[in-house]
């Protein structure tokens, strides 16, 4: 449980920083609620759809040294919003590049925190 909520949290400051740093991004309601969901339909979209993205396109991903793996993410980034839109939560993600951007923040901010945090995540006591 406590692997999740770091998760969620960490979703959630990643979506809340693509929307302050991508200007194209933007939500309907400003609150921590709103991230909180954003958060749980992106964690979820990731658990489920990204392993068999990347197994459905393994080959590029090794032709393309991995960079393919960006176009899945921004895939997914768009795939929040919409789906997000259709539960009225109000995430708009207008274009692919605003996506590629915002998935680009994303990542980066999931890698930072993935360190920070890295022992709870794996489990393990300090």
């Amino acid at each position: 449980m406590n692997r999740f909520i770091i998760r969620l949290l960490t979703n959630g400051v990643a979506l809340y920083l693509a929307v302050l740093i991508v200007p194209g991004i933007s939500v309907a309601e400003d609150s921590a609620v709103t991230y909180i969901w954003l958060a749980l339909i992106f964690g979820i979209l990731n658990a489920l759809l990204k392993p068999i993205l990347k197994f459905l396109t393994c080959p590029l991903i090794l032709l393309t040294l991995g960079l393919f793996t960006l176009l899945i993410n921004t895939g997914l980034f768009q795939l929040t919003g919409w789906l997000a839109n259709q539960f009225d939560i109000g995430f708009f993600v207008p274009t692919f590049g605003d996506a590629f951007l915002g998935a680009i923040v994303v990542s980066v901010v999931s890698m930072i925190f993935e360190v920070i945090f890295r022992d709870e995540l794996k489990g393990r006591k300090k």
